[in-house]
This record gives structure tokens, C-alpha cells and sequence, in this order.
């Protein structure tokens, strides 16, 4: 099993995740009409206000003391009542189906309880497996499932309460 750190970004390292975003963007372009701009790298929207957001928690993910991905926890919901949700979360594919996403997932539902809501796009069947599995796993099943589109693409969305760990 590898080691497995979840580290909270400091604000030196945003410019990181920004980086690490385009690997992101190159994934999601399989499912999103996302262009390339003439620079050669994916358009960015500012993220300075994301950054600046008090909810918005970024970390970083190492693998061996190797960078490996990142991911944010945000205020961004969509479902009533959810406080939390996973913004972005990406893991370099040399480490996918390791159990670093579900490492990083276990970490941050303990680490912050609440209600939360985790949603995928569905034409991503990758992540439609990934997370029926890990969120039915996490809450024992204590979850509900919905379906509404975000800017017209059909997502999948879970909603749950997590709690903190017992003593």
C-alpha cells in the first residue's frame, strides 16, 4: 500500500493546483466541449475568487512524497441543505485504482462533518463507478441519489451526513 498525504495547500502552492487543473481539463475534455486556447493550454476561468472563498479548502495529494493530484472542498451545492462539496478532485492516472481517491475521500469526510453533496457528470462512467462505490462504502449507505443537470449536462449527485469520528 502506498503512503498516501493529504496536504492543505498553502496560498504559494494555488499556483500548483492551477498547473495540475490543465492535466484536469485534459481528462474532462473527453465528456466537455473544452478548447485548447492558442497558448496550447486549456482556458482557465480566474479562480481568485474561488481561492479567496472562505469555504474553499484546497490540498494537495502526494503518493510516496510524490505529487500526485489535488483536490477542493467548497460551499459550491446545488442541494438544499448541503454545506460541503468536492469541487475538483484529480489524481494523476499513474496512481488511479491505488486507493488514493478513496484514502483522500475517507480523510476529508472525517475531518470535516456536515452535510455533504458530491456530484459527477454522468458521461463520466469512470467516475459514475468510482463514486457509487466509495459513497456507499463511507456511509454505510446512508446516502440519497439525485439527477439534475449543471449548465445542461446531466450529473449525478449524492447527498449525505458525515460525521465526526468517534473517540
Amino acid at each position: 500500500m502506498p503512503s498516501i498525504e493529504l496536504h492543505a495547500a498553502q496560498r504559494d502552492e494555488l499556483e500548483t493546483i492551477e498547473n495540475l487543473m490543465q492535466f484536469y481539463l485534459h481528462d474532462f475534455s473527453e465528456w466537455l466541449p473544452l478548447k485548447i486556447g492558442a497558448n496550447g493550454f486549456f482556458n482557465i476561468q480566474d479562480q481568485q475568487d474561488y481561492w479567496r472563498n472562505p469555504a474553499t479548502r484546497p490540498y494537495l495529494i502526494k503518493v510516496d512524497g510524490e505529487l500526485a493530484g489535488f483536490v477542493t472542498v467548497d460551499d459550491h451545492t446545488h442541494l438544499p441543505g448541503a454545506e460541503h462539496n468536492i469541487g475538483y478532485l484529480f489524481v494523476s492516472r499513474r496512481f488511479r485504482g491505488q486507493g488514493v481517491a478513496t484514502f483522500v475521500i475517507s480523510t476529508l469526510l472525517s475531518q470535516l462533518p456536515g452535510q455533504w453533496q458530491i456530484f459527477h457528470i454522468d458521461a463520466n462512467q469512470s467516475a459514475r463507478l468510482f463514486w457509487a462505490g466509495v459513497i456507499d462504502d463511507l456511509t454505510n449507505g446512508a446516502y440519497t441519489r439525485h439527477q439534475q443537470a449543471v449548465d445542461d449536462f446531466p450529473c449525478t449527485f449524492y447527498r449525505f451526513q458525515s460525521l465526526p469520528p468517534s473517540s
